[in-house]
């Protein structure tokens, strides 16, 4: 079998969830798109899915946008396009209802997306059949997933099993998905052999990460037991705890003696610089600098790579705490090696006892802030177990799907004594039908439903996130995030000199769209003030009139006070000339720390 053909798939948007925070703009998935086809290697690329359309929420953009036109150009040459689907709870991280997850598939299929990989953090197939069914009457490929991971449960019996459901229900396709990439290539290779040997027809495709090094191994067993389809990143975005770099799989495959395309190097080149480019306008602001790096630590956990960030960012919130607390019992403080050592430990002390549910989205997180909040009340003296949420809770009694173990005997005590009950039926039965109310919402708003009542999925799909975008309130968050992340990053070993240019980091400057004489507000005589000082602190709205400037040919421009704020410092004299571009003042909004 090794000059059999395997084919890849670009993960696109997977590269930047697995690194940082954000995903690129409407505008830059543009720019890119093309880039990627001229690659050539590509039969498959991965285009929205999971955070994508909160991202473009949280910037003021249209996701139904944004997805159109980054499928668009993959349309038109013949490239397959697919998301990630979190089944029961779709591209969220809570439930969704029926009615709104059925929608989705007619949506994504109108705008462009031809395949989508199903998954259930649980690999409960009663959280994926469901959307096998509605994918399909969409016209969409269904890829229903196995999330892999490595405990007694977890062998390639149990996930060929569930193949077989999956693949019975209609499923064209199954995804191996290493989300941790801990899954060792000697179960992948079997359970991929497996699935071949008994549904031959099926579509195979590896989706696995780097971060404990072991996913090129993986890879070529995979590849060996007749895998279709491998998932792959480029620089600056590949190894590190994300994915496998493209040029490293295509050569290792071919001189295996597979059947692999042939990259064009300079529009791989080309799109590297891209990329790069995004990262450096403003996307490696929300990069954590240790997703650039393996780390074996992470076969002992189980933690997907992606999530280290979070959760070094969390550990650091509750270090102070319980450092506070140990010494108040005379116990040295611990450093940050030996608290992340202890998290690992805790988190592979809880798995098994809440049942090892896969460790992926939003799972892993639980598990993770079960682990943390155990440290914490440790530190406390207080039992463990007893600092979770609703959403934690959820996930043990079952309203999430089957746990794939059993739960441990003091934890269901525990639950017994607080009055929860677990839950043993179909977990979609709890959350009803949204959409009429949605709808009604949207006509009294004067809301467009949109083609296909895409807006309508929108709001359902991501409410507050939505409400947000529409009232303008996200984009000015997400502004005042960038500014603090941009802050952050300049105070880091800063001079005087480069302190004081830093000055005016935490406000929006006001700038001159043309050359001309500033004149800044008018008085009711219709004469220009003879100075804006006596404005200093004054509180402005997003669009409200700043000043005036005559440019050059005598026309009068209005200026508006950019996203708004407080005046805190004037930079043009009244009167004055200033050049295109030049500063006028500096507006400090809210949030900007």
């Amino acid at each position: 079998m090794a000059n059999r053909k395997i084919q890849f798939s670009l993960v696109y948007r997977d590269m930047y969830q697995s690194y940082g925070k954000f995903q690129p703009r409407k505008d830059q998935l543009e720019r890119i798109a093309p880039v990627i086809i001229k690659m050539g290697c590509f039969a498959r690329v991965e285009t929205n899915g999971g955070a994508f359309e909160q991202v473009n929420l949280l910037y003021g953009e249209n996701p139904n946008d944004a997805v159109r036109a980054f499928t668009k150009p993959f349309n038109e040459v013949g490239i397959k396009t697919h998301m990630l689907d979190r089944g029961l709870n779709a591209l969220r991280m809570f439930p969704c209802a029926d009615d709104l997850r059925q929608l989705q598939y007619k949506v994504k299929h109108a705008q462009g997306v031809d395949i989508t990989r199903i998954f259930c953090g649980l690999n409960d197939v009663r959280n994926i059949i469901p959307s096998i069914k509605w994918a399909l009457e969409a016209g969409m490929t269904p890829q229903a997933t196995l999330c892999i991971t490595n405990s007694p449960i977890h062998t390639a019996e149990y996930y060929s099993a569930i193949a077989d459901e999956l693949i019975a229900a209609g499923a064209p396709e199954i995804c191996l998905k290493d989300m941790a990439g801990i899954g060792q290539p000697a179960l992948l290779g079997k359970l991929c052999g497996m699935i071949k040997k008994n549904h031959p027809e099926i579509i195979v495709e590896y989706h696995g990460h780097n971060g404990p090094g072991l996913v090129m191994a993986s890879i070529l067993e995979v590849c060996k037991n007749g895998a279709d389809i491998i998932d792959v990143a480029m620089e600056p975005l590949s190894w590190g705890k994300g994915h496998a770099d493209i040029i490293s799989v295509q050569s290792m495959l071919k001189h295996y003696g597979f059947d692999v395309p042939e990259i064009n190097m300079n529009a791989y080149m080309e799109a590297r610089a891209l990329t790069q480019e995004f990262i450096d306008d403003f996307l490696g602001y929300f990069i954590n600098p240790q997703n650039h790096f393996m780390t074996s630590l992470l076969l002992g956990c189980g933690l997907p790579g992606g999530m280290m960030g979070s959760m070094m960012a969390d550990l650091k919130g509750a270090m102070s705490a319980i450092n506070a607390n140990r010494e108040k019992k005379g116990e040295a403080a611990l450093t940050d090696d030996e608290m992340l050592i202890k998290l690992f430990d805790e988190v592979s002390y809880v798995w098994p006892r809440v049942g090892y549910p896969p460790l992926v989205t939003p799972f892993s997180q639980y598990v993770k802030n079960i682990a943390l909040m155990n440290l914490l009340t440790e530190s406390m003296d207080k039992p463990r177990f007893s600092m979770m949420d609703e959403n934690m809770w959820g996930m043990i009694l079952g309203k999430s799907g089957k746990l794939p173990g059993p739960v441990a005997p003091e934890i269901v005590k525990l639950a017994e004594e607080q009055g929860k009950e677990f839950y043993t039926g179909n977990p979609h039965e709890l959350y009803p039908n949204c959409l009429a109310d949605f709808r009604k919402e949207m006509e009294e708003n004067g809301w467009e439903l949109g083609p296909d009542d895409e807006e309508l999925y929108e709001f359902a799909m991501h409410e507050r996130q939505y409400r947000d975008y529409k009232s303008g309130e996200a984009k000015k968050r997400f502004l005042a995030d960038l500014q603090a992340a941009k802050d952050k990053a300049m105070a880091k070993g800063m001079t005087p000199e480069e302190a004081a240019a830093a000055k005016h980091a935490k406000a929006d400057a006001v700038v001159a769209p043309e050359s001309g004489i500033v004149l800044w507000e008018i008085n009711g005589d219709g004469e220009a003030v003879k100075s804006i000082e006596p404005f200093l602190g004054k509180e402005y709205q997003e669009g409200d009139f700043f000043c005036y400037i005559e440019n050059n040919h005598g026309r009068i421009l209005e200026i508006p006070a950019a996203l708004g704020g407080k005046l805190v410092e004037i930079a043009a004299k009244q009167g004055g000339h200033v050049a295109k571009g030049d500063v006028l003042a500096y507006l400090e909004r809210p949030g900007i720390a």
